[in-house]
């Protein structure tokens, strides 16, 4: 049984104690009236209106109370685990070491599917087992509660980050399926030392820099955890957020840039930029761990302006026919207030628009679709060119291309590994063609073999980029290869 309905027997019990104890009182008084101590209670109408109006007030004090109970429960309606509220006010005596945060990440496709009634059932069961599973690896008394429809928090009592770390990864491995439902599961845990309101943070912002994984590795993120393969430098969330914004105070932004052959030509004619933020007493920290703390402090925009004026100062520098592919928040693009600085930049560099590629990525499709469509259609009548980033990653961007004509895509690099497979060659194939008839130039990254070259080559693949062209330049580098101007930037 969950601790939280143990949590909440107790609490009904001790409300039926309330309910009862005036009821067993007045009946107390009443035998102790009538039977020890002789007392004649006349029947008379006022006598029987009075004994009526006591009965009417228990009963209606009774109802009462049974309502609250039923309105101030301490339990999740679907799950009976505990609801946030009611978990965070048992954190307060609990003493936990440690909190963990774990997230359904298919959800709503669990819903589209299997319908309400099924998804229901399924977390049910999930809490239970995970209860269970818990209980049996030696975590006495765990308080699981629910935030929202997939995510729930796991508080635990025992010393070992590792062993609760491990007992989830089991825990996933175990139940990636169940009652013949897959299950896609992402989690994160932190020392429960800070105030709820800021651990909760801190998780979201370890399941948002997993999720964001580049490396497609799904692994669990704790904030200190020099074990575990989760490239955070074993910094803490507070240490990353005040890295983050002294880097983009101080422009301590270091740019790579990672060649795009054209195969056509055999020219390299595009550069695909990549930013990591520098820090005075730790390695560079990569986008995957630094943009959602951006994101999450609101510095998205700021940081996507820094971005773009330093790369149009970086194309002024540069040959006339080397372009510049960069990555750009969707929520910049969308902020109006980011468009009127972005379209002011470019006109006071004098840089050819044509010269610059904006790359886009999204998980999901944005809610207003014709409107986001007209801000890239702004963009593309000013002469940028637009790329789709990670193209066959998600159902977003088949979404965005059926409306919009992209002038390159990126291919998944999933596509690339898996090239030697012939369904993933079958299905790249398709996209070339496609991408072809539709004057769509086409970029496969991570392009680390000759074998990956040819086969390429042979689907033709307008561009490739991995250790096959070369490895990726420093702006100093690249700077020597095509600075026209001998200026340093």
């Amino acid at each position: 049984m969950l601790l939280s309905e143990i949590a909440e027997r107790e609490r009904r019990f001790k409300l039926a104690l309330r309910a009862g104890l005036p009821i067993l009182a007045f009946i107390g008084l009443v035998i102790y009236a009538v039977v020890l101590k002789n007392i004649f209670i006349a029947t008379t109408l006022e006598n029987l209106a009075m004994l009526l109006g006591i009965i009417f007030v228990t009963i209606y004090f009774i109802f009462f109370l049974m309502e609250l109970s039923a309105a101030e429960t301490l339990l999740d309606k679907t799950t009976h685990s505990f609801h946030e509220q009611a978990f965070i006010s048992q954190l307060r005596s609990y003493n936990a070491n440690f909190i963990a945060i774990l997230d359904i990440q298919n959800i709503e496709t669990i819903e589209e599917q299997y319908g309400i009634e099924a998804k229901e059932k399924l977390l049910t069961h999930i809490i239970s087992s995970l209860n269970g599973f818990l209980k049996k690896n030696k975590f006495t008394s765990p308080i699981i509660g629910r935030r929202n429809g997939s995510e729930f928090i796991i508080a635990v009592k025992n010393n070992s980050k590792d062993a609760f770390i491990d007992t989830l990864i089991l825990f996933t491995q175990k139940f990636k399926t169940a009652k013949n439902i897959d299950i896609d599961y992402s989690f994160a845990v932190v020392d429960a030392k800070e105030s709820y309101d800021k651990v909760l943070l801190h998780l979201k912002d370890l399941l948002r820099i997993r999720e964001n994984s580049d490396d497609g590795q799904k692994i669990p993120l704790s904030i200190v955890d020099s074990e575990k393969p989760d490239n955070i430098h074993q910094l803490k969330i507070e240490k990353i957020e005040q890295t983050s914004i002294d880097a983009l105070q101080h422009k301590n932004l270091l740019f790579t840039f990672r060649p795009l052959f054209r195969l056509e030509t055999k020219q390299t004619d595009v550069y695909e930029v990549f930013v990591k933020l520098k820090s005075s007493d730790t390695d560079e920290l990569l986008p995957r761990v630094y943009l959602p703390i951006l994101n999450r402090l609101g510095l998205s925009r700021e940081y996507d302006l820094t971005i773009t004026k330093h790369v149009f100062k970086l194309l002024k520098k540069l040959d006339e026919n080397i372009s510049l592919a960069f990555n750009l928040s969707p929520f910049s693009l969308r902020d109006p207030l980011f468009q009127k600085h972005f379209f002011k930049t470019l006109e006071s560099s004098g840089v050819a628009p044509s010269r610059i590629i904006i790359q886009l990525y999204e998980r999901k499709t944005h809610h207003d679709l014709s409107g986001y469509l007209k801000t890239l259609e702004a963009l593309r009548d000013k002469g940028i060119r637009i790329c789709i980033d990670n193209f066959g990653s998600s159902n977003a961007s088949i979404d965005y291309i059926r409306h919009f004509k992209f002038d390159m895509l990126q291919f998944d690099r999933d596509y690339i590994a898996n090239i030697e497979d012939d369904q993933s060659n079958i299905m790249l194939h398709t996209m070339v063609s496609m991408s072809k008839e539709n004057g769509i130039l086409t970029v496969a990254k991570w392009v680390d073999t000759q074998k990956q070259k040819e086969k390429l080559e042979e689907l033709g693949i307008d561009y490739i980029q991995g250790f096959t062209v070369h490895k990726p330049l420093y702006e100093d580098e690249l700077l020597a290869k095509h600075n026209i101007t001998g200026e340093k930037i």
